[in-house]
């Protein structure tokens, strides 16, 4: 199984509104080009920065659709309450000839329970046996997968190639200790911006799927070089990604919120893309300290990097 879909960066994207609060499929793909020319090697639609919670199941399907219709490399999300609803969009992803998935956890109805998760988890994989997938391991999903149970899909289902580790270092570590390094054909992808360093340095992440990418493409996607030769051992280089992470650290710290949508979307407001002005929610909104906080933390950080990078 080909897995080269999930060595690269890709930005999970957000899904803009028009003035209705309905998604803008129109600004969605044009985003999503707009950040493929700037370097991603993919997109990832729709996952927690998606609002895939918010979304009905043909508006998801709409937009993996149309992403994928304009050649846009995609990673489809299978978030949902119940299997069936997860079996539908990887089957769905497969039909319109999206690249690769990423299985979410059930969440709800036995969300804890490791034997319906399993049962979800083969669902989603034979709905789609054909495209390379990765187990999202979250924390917000309440659920955690763990080695045996990984080995024993991937012994059923040989398209489940890697995981995506939302969990934070501690996880990006257990991932790296007890699954990738007992087989090198797995891959980890590091799903969470605060933790790109240590992903690809100490725990061998082959990718990044990231959300302050959105807003920071060219600042990201040097991250994650400047960490893929750190973990060659440049010494210059490993200094160079530290300095860098460090000085994303407060915009990346809000991928780890529940927040996280409000603060990216307005990021991408504060570059000019007035289609992610709204929310579905109407209530769904920063307050003004808190955007008077971001404004302040990412001219901080553009002050930064332009003398850094000088």
């Amino acid at each position: 199984m080909d897995n080269s879909i999930f060595t690269g960066c890709m930005p999970a994207l957000m899904t803009p509104c028009k003035a209705d609060r309905t998604p803008d499929f129109d600004a969605l793909v044009r985003m999503g080009q707009e950040l493929i020319d700037a370097g991603m090697s993919a997109v990832v639609y729709c996952g927690s920065m998606g609002d895939w919670p918010l979304l009905t199941d043909a508006q998801r399907m709409e937009g993996v659709a149309r992403l994928v219709a304009a050649g846009i490399p995609t990673v489809v999300g299978t978030g949902a309450i119940n299997s069936a609803s997860a079996v539908a969009h990887a089957a769905h992803a497969a039909k319109v000839g999206a690249q690769g998935l990423m299985v979410i956890p059930r969440v709800l109805s036995r969300g804890t329970s490791a034997s319906a998760q399993a049962a979800h988890f083969k669902a989603i994989l034979s709905a789609a046996p054909d495209l390379p997938a990765v187990i999202y391991n979250s924390p917000y999903y309440g659920f955690a997968t763990r080695a045996e149970l990984f080995f024993a899909l991937r012994k059923d289902h040989p398209n489940l190639i890697g995981f995506k580790e939302f969990g934070g270092a501690a996880d990006l570590r257990y991932a790296a200790e007890y699954i990738t390094s007992a087989d090198d054909s797995v891959t980890l992808m590091v799903g969470v911006d605060t933790n790109v360093y240590h992903g690809f340095v100490n725990c061998g992440a082959t990718g990044a799927i990231t959300g302050i990418g959105n807003a920071l493409p060219k600042e990201v996607l040097q991250l994650v070089d400047l960490c893929k030769k750190a973990a060659t051992g440049d010494v210059a280089a490993r200094l160079k990604a530290k300095e860098l992470e460090e000085a994303l650290g407060v915009l990346s710290s809000f991928d780890e919120g529940a927040d996280l949508v409000l603060y990216y979307k307005h990021l991408m407001v504060l570059n000019g893309n007035a289609e992610y002005t709204l929310h579905f929610n109407e209530t769904d909104a920063l307050s003004a300290s808190q955007k008077q906080y971001v404004e302040d933390q990412y001219k901080l950080f553009k002050d930064w990097y332009a003398n850094w990078s000088a």
